[in-house]
């Protein structure tokens, strides 16, 4: 190859290098830029509604179960946000949390308000054992092969 052409291919490979890096760091830039404005925005909205709730208990002036399960699934969210803003990774778990301590909610309104009983209870049931049984790592064999479930 001449040697002009093999000069203006390395100079155009290491332009595309250099604007292959650039476009990477403003990618990225704009991507950390989102995760950190949606996680304020996240964590801001849990806040005011946790504060919220709260108010509305302080005017009742009492709190009830469901009350307070309310409110701690404002603290798992916000926890699951600090994890997340610390690490940039979302643990498992504290998603399994939230959705047991919000069907343990559902259990309270079906059997407290509603006085149900039978295959609602069941279900609701079910599925927290099963959240459960995810968040604990059982171990389970099926013909002899052992599966392990982790989270986070």
């Amino acid at each position: 190859m001449p040697k002009p052409t093999h000069r203006m291919t390395r100079l155009a490979s290491d332009l595309h290098a250099e604007l292959r890096d650039l476009g990477d760091a403003f990618g990225t830039l704009l991507v950390d830029t989102f995760h950190y404005l949606a996680l304020f925005a996240i964590g801001a909205t849990t806040v005011w509604s946790a504060v919220a709730a709260f108010l509305v208990m302080a005017h009742r002036g009492r709190a009830e179960l469901a009350d307070i399960l309310l409110l701690f699934i404002y603290l798992e969210i916000g926890a699951m946000v600090g994890i997340y803003f610390k690490t940039t990774r979302l643990p498992v778990r504290y998603l399994i949390y939230i959705a047991i301590t919000a069907l343990g909610r559902v259990l309270i309104e079906l059997v407290g308000a509603e006085h149900r009983t039978g295959t609602d209870i069941l279900v609701v049931s079910g599925a927290i054992l099963l959240l459960s049984f995810c968040r604990s790592g059982t171990e389970i064999r099926i013909k002899s092969i052992p599966i392990r479930w982790t989270s986070g």
